[in-house]
C-alpha cells in the first residue's frame, strides 16, 4: 500500500517551507506500508544504532563487562553529552581499563546547551567524551577488549571489529553491502547505503529475530529491553526520542540519525519503520516519524504537529505532516 506524505512549514496562513519524505513500515518479511520510494539508498547514520550494537551483546563482551541496561542504552545512543552521560561513558571505559585517549570518534561539544555552556565557562573546550558517539564508541571498545583485538583502529572499516558490526547490519536488513565503497560517519566509522525497505526490515528482525541464532536472538531481545523508561540515555533532556517515550505507553525503540532519518520498532506490531527526509532536516524527520507511529495507533494524531516560534515564544506558525 503506498502512500504520498510531506512535512510543511507554515508562517500565519502561508506555507513557507516543504520537505518531502521517504519512509517504510516493514515486518520481517517486507513492507507493509510505503510513503515515497521504498528503494531509496539511504546512509542509516546514527539511527542504526541499535543493530550497530548487535556484537557487543553477541559476543558475550557486555555480559564479560557487567555492562547495565544504562550502558547498553548508551552503545545505542547520541547522547546529549550532559554530566550523567559524560561520567558513565568514562566510568565505563575505566573499567576496560582505557581512559578517554582510546575513544576515536573525535573531539565535540555537548548537545545540551546547558551543559555545552558549562564546559564554556569552565574553560573547557570539545572532547571525544562530549561526542554524542561516546557511548557507541565505548561498546566497540568493550567489544575490542572481550575478544582480544587491539583496540587501536577500531573505527577502520577492515578492524575485526567494524567487521561484526558489517555482518550485523547485513544480517539483520537482509543487505549485502559487499563492494560498495564505505562511507565515513561523523564519529569516523564505516557508513553504507541501503535500501530504505531493508532499513525498516532490519529493525523489525530486532523485534522479531526469527531465524537467527540463539546470541543473535538474545542480543537482540536485550536490546529492545534496555532503552524501555531509558530515552534519556539514548538521547537526553528535551530529545525527540524522549518526548516520544513519553507519548508512547507500549514498548519502542526510536533512534534519530543526522540528515533527517528516524528508524524505530514496535515490538507489539513486530514491525520496523525507516524515515528519511529528501533535503536532511531534522525538524521534518522528528514530525514525520511522529505521522508514522500516528498511523500505526500509538501517537495521539493532535500531538504530531510541531510549533514554530518566534523570538518573543509565540506561536506564529506549525510544522505538520501533509498527505493529499
Amino acid at each position: 500500500m503506498v502512500h504520498s506524505v510531506r512535512v510543511t512549514v507554515s508562517r500565519g496562513p502561508v506555507i513557507e517551507s516543504e520537505h518531502t519524505v521517504h519512509a517504510v513500515v516493514s515486518d520481517a518479511d517486507g513492507p507493509v506500508t510505503v510513503h515515497g520510494d521504498p528503494d531509496r539508498p539511504v546512509i542509516a547514520r546514527s539511527a542504526i544504532k541499535s543493530i550497530q550494537a548487535v556484537p557487543l551483546l553477541r559476543t558475550g563482551a557486555a555480559e564479560a563487562f557487567d555492562c547495565s541496561d544504562e550502558e547498553i542504552a548508551l552503545a545505542c545512543s547520541s547522547h546529549s553529552g550532559e554530566p550523567a552521560h559524560v561520567e558513565a561513558v568514562a566510568a565505563w571505559l575505566e573499567r576496560l581499563d582505557l581512559g578517554p585517549e582510546a575513544l576515536e570518534c573525535g573531539p565535540d561539544l555537548p548537545i545540551d546547551a546547558d551543559a555545552r555552556a558549562a564546559v564554556h565557562r569552565a574553560g573547557g573546550g570539545p572532547e571525544a567524551l562530549f561526542n554524542c558517539c561516546s557511548g557507541k564508541h565505548a561498546g566497540f571498545l568493550t567489544v575490542a577488549r572481550h575478544l582480544g583485538f587491539d583496540p587501536a583502529g577500531y573505527i577502520r572499516p577492515d578492524h575485526p571489529v567494524q567487521r561484526l558490526v558489517t555482518e550485523a547490519i547485513e544480517s539483520f536488513t537482509g543487505h549485502s553491502v559487499a563492494g560498495q565503497t564505505p562511507g565515513r560517519d561523523g564519529c569516523a566509522i564505516p557508513t553504507f547505503a541501503i535500501p530504505i525497505r531493508r532499513l525498516a526490515r532490519g529493525m523489525a528482525r530486532l523485534v522479531r529475530p526469527d531465524g537467527l541464532d540463539a546470541e543473535t536472538t538474545a542480543a537482540a531481545e536485550r536490546l529492545v529491553a534496555a532503552p524501555q523508561g531509558r530515552q534519556f540515555w539514548v538521547a537526553g533532556t528535551g530529545r525527540h526520542e524522549v518526548h516520544l517515550g513519553e507519548l508512547v505507553a507500549e514498548p519502542l525503540v526510536v533512534k534519530a540519525g543526522a540528515e533527517g532519518v528516524f528508524m524505530a520498532a514496535v515490538p507489539s506490531l513486530g514491525v520496523g519503520v525507516a524515515l528519511k527526509v529528501a533535503d536532511g532536516a531534522s525538524r521534518a524527520a522528528e514530525v514525520g516519524i511522529s505521522a508514522v507511529l500516528a498511523d500505526l495507533g500509538l501517537v495521539d494524531p493532535g500531538a504530531v504537529s510541531a510549533p514554530v516560534k518566534n523570538k518573543s515564544g509565540t506561536v506564529v506558525g506549525a510544522v505538520e505532516a501533509v498527505r493529499p
